[in-house]
């Protein structure tokens, strides 16, 4: 992964907000959420919501799928990986210093 990517990631998820949204997308999984599921449960309204889940998408950190009518935003955790990956390649001069479970996620 290029440094380039990571900066826009890490960028993506500076903001209390967006990182609130991407943690509850990550606990939700492969199924993910709607915007009206994420908004109830995090107390953000509607028109910042969308503001954030775009600015997330830009980062290539969520997905948006259409299902029927709903739209439902999953975390991408492939560059999630990647982004923890990136940040931990050289971690304690080679070293092993921190578990798997740390530095990567299954899902």
């Amino acid at each position: 992964m290029e440094s380039k990517a990571v900066i826009k990631a890490l960028g993506a998820l500076a903001q209390p907000s967006r990182l609130q949204i991407f943690r509850a997308l990550v606990v939700a999984g492969e199924t993910g959420l709607t915007p009206s599921a994420l908004s109830e449960s995090l107390h953000v309204a509607a028109n910042t919501l969308s503001f954030h889940l775009k600015e997330l998408a830009h980062a290539d950190l969520v997905t948006q799928e259409r299902v029927g009518r709903n739209l439902i935003y999953r975390a991408q955790f492939d560059r999630m990986n990647q982004v923890l990956s990136y940040l931990t390649q050289n971690c304690c001069e080679g070293q092993a210093c921190l578990t798997t479970v740390a530095t990567e996620c299954k899902c």
